[in-house]
């Protein structure tokens, strides 16, 4: 579309950089919210959001570059272009990679954190997609259908062509993405499910709508493309995550349910124990109450015999 959207003197705003720059603030404020909320540091969240952010784009470039090997080695130059020219992955392995080591530093719970940030990581994707589609790049391919663009003044896309829309259907999915994890998020109690997800969410769209991308210069792995050749195993990884913790809190939950009818074992015994000690005084009271009540009985019967004789002298008195 338009990507220069407007110039000062010498200065230029792109829709690109300014999405990305939104998609930055609005993760951290949305993290720093969710931090708050559930008894996290907010120093700790505005440290990860920088670092991963910064590591992050590098990570992005540095398999970018990978991608277009052959052409460096023919014009190394082309490494001096910092502009454009990024793969997501490879800001999300780094941002990992650069979680767990600051997590480690810091002696926080690196899984905590993690469930902390995904969720404003897909949300910050939702607006750099909106800035791919304002630059033109990550374009679709050419389509007959009904649901199309087309670019005027694309400098990476074809121009007057229909092409399917992959990156506003990509920031549509990466915002969804955004609201489901936000709503597993307040309901979830296993630290690490929540990055699970989005692993395998992110990766099983990705690897769809890489199916309508018209670019070549992203790369490809044999017959896929190299982002769906890493979805295969980032899913894979989500999987594994999220079987491994859901079997993890399985197990700590059988262990807490053990240990409770121990505790209850153990206390029915004691009570046992108790009650066998204290049975020989119990029958002594018994007993004693026993003799109380005979002796109350006959003291009643004696008076209620004297009684009668009263009554009767008094009746032959008066004869």
């Amino acid at each position: 579309m338009y990507n220069d959207l407007f110039t000062i003197g010498s200065f230029t705003m792109h829709g690109y950089g300014l999405m990305i720059a939104i998609g930055i603030i609005l993760a951290y404020v949305d993290a720093s919210h969710r931090a708050k909320r559930n008894a996290l540091s907010d120093d700790h969240a505005l440290a990860l959001v920088m670092y991963c952010v910064i590591f992050g784009f590098l990570g992005a470039k540095i398999l970018y570059w990978i991608t277009i090997l052959p052409q460096i080695i023919a014009n190394p130059k082309i490494m001096l272009d910092f502009g454009d020219g990024f793969v997501v992955y490879g800001g999300i392995i780094t941002g990992l990679l650069t979680a767990y080591i600051y997590s480690r530093r810091k002696h926080i719970v690196f899984l905590d954190y993690l469930d902390l940030l995904f969720p404003s990581v897909a949300l910050a994707q939702g607006f750099g997609r909106i800035g791919c589609f304002l630059a033109g790049c990550c374009y679709g391919k050419e389509t007959g259908g009904p649901l199309y663009i087309v670019f005027q003044n694309s400098q990476f896309g074809p121009n007057g062509v229909h092409l399917i829309p992959t990156q506003l259907i990509s920031s549509a999915g990466d915002f969804l993405n955004y609201i489901v994890l936000a709503i597993l998020y307040k309901k979830n109690k296993v630290s690490g499910k929540i990055a699970a997800f989005y692993l395998i969410f992110y990766s099983i769209g990705r690897f769809i709508i890489e199916i309508f991308r018209g670019d070549l210069i992203r790369g490809f792995v044999g017959v896929m493309s190299t982002s769906q050749f890493i979805s295969i195993f980032t899913a894979a990884a989500g999987f594994i995550m999220l079987g491994t913790l859901s079997m993890y809190s399985r197990r700590k939950v059988e262990n807490s349910s053990d240990a409770a009818e121990n505790e209850a074992d153990e206390a029915s015994e004691e009570a046992e124990e108790n009650g066998e000690e204290t049975a020989p005084e119990d029958t002594a009271a018994a007993e004693e109450d026993t003799v109380v009540e005979e002796d109350t009985a006959a003291a009643e019967d004696t008076a209620a015999e004297d009684t009668e004789e009263d009554t009767a002298a008094e009746k032959a008195a008066a004869k």
